[in-house]
């Protein structure tokens, strides 16, 4: 008897939260990375902002 084969479930991509549009215009809602340039965004976390492709980091201080 063969076995059966178990199916993994694939997430889907999320790039459409990334965006915005206003009018004609297409707005993106993250900031760049400024070592890797237009198109890879900065991962909002909570208390830092990084980059999954080159792991620069940067900490959000804390206004009070």
């Amino acid at each position: 008897m063969a076995e059966e084969k178990k199916i993994k479930l694939k997430k889907t991509s999320k790039k459409w939260q990334a965006y915005e549009i206003s009018g004609e215009e297409l707005k993106r809602k993250n900031r760049s990375c400024p070592k890797c340039g237009v198109g890879i965004f900065l991962a909002k976390h909570k208390n830092r902002e990084t980059c999954g492709k080159c792991g620069y980091t940067e900490f959000v201080s804390k206004s009070s």
